[in-house]
């Protein structure tokens, strides 16, 4: 079997080349949940293909990224399995009594067939989704349940999601798509939710900006019936709590067809998402078309406003500029204005926010807080050290140190990562 790496030695236009391919791919966005410490600098290891993969041609992990990066698949329909286990506690019905009192969706709607809040399903568990493109202006989502399911359509300037379960319907207009704007329009993209697809995923993953993550070819598989080259991405620091990131990209097109991260503590992947099927040829017209049933309930969103959700024209623009500002390296000036002194300690894979609520901490057992500090004493870890004591939320990828004084150290860091953060700010 070929090699999949290249000779390490470089000339300097080589590396001027390089480095613009690194520019190139910095164009992705970082993952909120990983506190947006992905970077890439290319690691050109050899690797090879294993029994039974295809014997694909070789490669360097540079040119695959920029395969990617080219990569501009306008029209695929497929099946998506995608498997979500961050380790958060089972709280029984209590997300469904607070989702009740709430009103169900986020800005309160009621309909159950609000994306903003249907889509966070894809948190946790495993789930089904079968996708349709067909150009910019035209998707479709569908979550597939045993005996349900529910779609988002997007269709030029409309936008309906439905949920068979209530037979509800949402339907709002896509602002961003009606403005005669274009750039605006390519700037905000076409995915303000959740990622879903493993393209999206990668995406996330391949920020590219220093020497922090080491990134390799990691031989060849096949996915969905489709010839594939898997790229590894591995931070270089320690205190992680990202072990690795695996994409397989289709040799063909570049597209992204698998996104594995597994933690540093081994186990299950914490995200797992993948194509089990995918079809690159133009989906029927029908596929985006979309009339409420007959009895349906309809609910329209909300006109954009200024504190409105993302994805909903201007107000979801607004929300997304803020998301980018608060990333490490962006300066986080917006989310300052809500948060006292927000900064970022470290850098890379181990890099964790800091911030001030300008509270006194959360309630505990011990301090009084009754019920609600029993409740909260059981999700989280009790900590001490220079910097006083607070309490440790984890999951298997993201931690959080709430300190009684108000503080909050948040990351993909280890719980020691935190408190040594904590006690280096006393």
């Amino acid at each position: 079997m070929a090699p999949y790496g290249s000779d390490d030695s470089t000339t300097e236009d080589e590396a001027d080349d390089r480095r613009g391919g690194r520019q190139k791919a910095a164009r992705y966005v970082v993952p909120v949940a990983v506190v947006g410490v992905a970077a890439a600098t290319i690691g050109l290891v050899p690797a090879f293909a294993g029994s039974g993969d295809p014997d694909l041609p070789k490669v360097s992990a540079q040119q695959l990224i920029e395969k990617i990066a080219a990569s501009d698949v306008q029209q695929l329909s497929g099946t998506v399995k995608i498997s979500t286990d961050l380790g958060l506690p089972d709280l029984g019905g209590l997300e469904s009594s607070l989702g009740g009192a709430t009103g169900g969706g986020r800005d309160g709607s009621g309909s159950s067939a609000d994306p903003s809040s249907k889509l966070m399903e894809l948190a946790s568990g495993t789930h089904t989704l079968r996708v349709a493109s067909d150009g910019e202006d035209k998707q479709k989502l569908s979550l597939l349940d045993k005996a349900a399911e529910y779609s988002v359509i997007h269709n030029g300037d409309e936008v309906w999601a439905y949920d068979s379960a209530s037979n509800e319907a949402y339907h709002m207009k896509d602002a961003a798509a009606a403005s005669s704007d274009s750039a605006e329009k390519g700037k905000k993209g076409r995915s303000d939710g959740m990622p879903a697809t493993p393209k999206e995923l990668a995406q996330e993953a391949l920020k590219a900006s220093d020497d922090t993550t080491s990134v390799t070819v990691d031989g060849t598989a096949r996915i969905a019936g489709r010839d594939a080259y898997k790229l590894l991405i591995k931070p270089k620091q320690s205190g992680s709590t990202v072990g690795a990131i695996s994409v397989a990209v289709d040799a063909k097109t570049g597209l992204p067809l698998k996104f594995t991260l597994t933690p540093a503590s081994g186990g299950a992947a914490v995200i797992d998402a993948g194509f089990t099927k995918v079809d690159f040829s133009r989906p029927a017209a029908s596929t985006f078309d979309f009339s409420p049933p007959k009895g349906a309930k309809v609910t329209e969103g909300d006109e954009p406003k200024s504190d409105g959700p993302a994805g909903r024209g201007d107000a979801g623009r607004n929300h997304q500029d803020k998301g980018d500002k608060a990333r490490p390296g962006s300066g986080g000036e917006d989310l300052g204005k809500e948060f006292q002194g927000l900064n970022v300690i470290g850098e890379g894979w181990s890099s964790i926010a800091r911030f001030d609520t300008g509270g006194e901490g959360l309630p505990s057992e011990g301090s009084g807080g009754g019920d609600a500090g029993r409740f909260l004493d059981s999700l989280g870890d009790q900590v001490k050290g220079e910097f006083g004591s607070g309490t440790v939320f984890s999951t298997r990828l993201v931690n959080a140190l709430i300190t009684d004084d108000g503080k909050v150290y948040a990351g993909a860091v280890t719980k020691d990562a935190l408190v040594k953060a904590a006690d280096a700010a006393k």
